[in-house]
């Protein structure tokens, strides 16, 4: 079932906001859905993850445990209760044919998909939510634009 393509941009101004944001769209994510994280290095993308995942934990019942960027391991798998969170990272990942390697899209039904650095994916998954990050006017304030989720 595709989802809307609504586009916003939202004005984090704290790291407050940063987490109660992540909390609202990790009510909305589904088994299937895909997740792009876009920005420059150091803009937040891994902060968001982080609350995304702790948030399903804190759903769930469970410990909030660390979560990291998998950028030397390309993977990390979060299984939480019944729902399956693989959150990718291809800064490393020079080729489409490294991406497929991977078999990045072999289990996407059956998880949520995390993908920071996504911009060598072609074509793009169907139920895609696209989150982009950018450099507010000081280096401490972030605007993020998303598309593909109605909030």
């Amino acid at each position: 079932m595709p989802i809307a393509t609504k586009s916003d941009f939202i004005n984090l101004s704290s790291e407050k906001k940063t987490e109660e944001l992540a909390e609202k769209i990790s009510k909305k994510l589904k088994l299937g859905h895909v997740v792009f994280f876009v920005g420059e290095m150091g803009v937040g993308k891994t902060t968001f993850i982080r609350y995304l995942i702790n948030n399903f934990q804190k759903q769930n019942g469970l410990k909030i445990t660390e979560v990291t960027s998998p950028t030397f391991n390309l993977l990390n798998e979060y299984q939480i209760k019944q729902i399956k969170i693989n959150h990718y990272d291809l800064f490393r990942i020079n080729s489409l044919d490294e991406i497929h390697n991977l078999g990045l899209f072999d289990d996407i039904t059956n998880a949520i998909t995390l993908i920071e650095w996504p911009q060598k994916i072609k074509p793009k998954p169907k139920n895609l939510i696209e989150l982009s990050f950018e450099y507010g006017n000081d280096y401490k304030k972030r605007i993020l634009k998303i598309k593909g989720l109605n909030l």
